[in-house]
């Protein structure tokens, strides 16, 4: 399965109200391991943040002036999420800001779940630990992610955090043994051993006792008499070719 855990930066809290994306940050996964392929583009929003918005952030009108408009990089973030499986942290807020921009670029575009099925990160959080913080950093100091270089938001770091974030919340890697974070590796930078059937071995065989034999047949004769005669075991058994 391929995935892209995505994040995006925007003028203000709500795009009804005019606000607008000024960033996008993407990570790529293909069968839930990095393939070291990223997207991230910085994009002139055309309007002023909202009050807070910039300090948030740490980006500036005059920082994205000389940036591309969302139009000019709408063609390159639809084919790199093309047909992928998006994770998304408060999935509805991006979705959101991303379906109100291809809008403004006319009906051809449709909507963001045209090119690509969503995941949200937040709600699976939610159903793993129900009553807590599940914020981005919340989740990160709960699951062991180093965020500490997490000063401002951006979009392609949170989306680097998120992946560790996603890998551990939906694997469970800590609780079987397959986590690297006890030797302060993130699960993402684990390489995982691939398992062949050739490093199984012959499988261990338990061979019943004749004692066990009888005692099994006695209890199929007592659910043979209860049933008119036969019972589930006596039907025949098809062995795949």
């Amino acid at each position: 399965m391929r995935q892209i855990i995505l994040d995006t930066e925007t003028t203000g809290l709500e795009w009804k109200k005019g606000n607008r994306v000024v960033e996008i940050g993407c990570v790529e996964l293909m069968e839930r391991r990095p393939t070291g392929r990223t997207y991230h583009q910085y994009i002139n929003p055309q309007r002023e943040f909202e009050q807070g918005a910039a300090e948030v952030t740490g980006l500036s009108l005059e920082f994205l002036a000389d940036k591309p408009l969302f139009a000019d990089i709408a063609d390159e973030f639809l084919a790199f999420i093309d047909g992928a499986e998006l994770v998304i942290h408060n999935a509805a807020f991006d979705v959101g800001f991303l379906n109100h921009e291809l809008s403004l670029l006319g009906e051809r575009y449709g909507r963001i779940t045209d090119r690509a099925q969503v995941e949200d990160s937040l709600l699976l959080a939610r159903q793993r630990f129900p009553g807590q913080r599940n914020s981005l950093d919340a989740l990160c100091k709960r699951l062991g992610v180093d965020n500490t270089h997490r000063q401002l938001h951006g979009a392609l770091l949170d989306a680097q955090l998120l992946c560790d974030v996603y890998l551990n919340l939906t694997a469970g890697q800590r609780e079987i043994g397959f986590g690297g974070e006890e030797a302060g590796v993130p699960v993402s930078s684990v390489a995982m051993p691939v398992f062949t059937a050739s490093m199984a071995g012959e499988r261990p065989r338990v061979r019943p006792s004749n004692d066990e034999l009888a005692a099994h047949e006695a209890r199929l004769e007592k659910l043979r008499k209860k049933a008119g005669g036969r019972c589930l075991w006596d039907e025949p058994v098809f062995e795949a070719s």
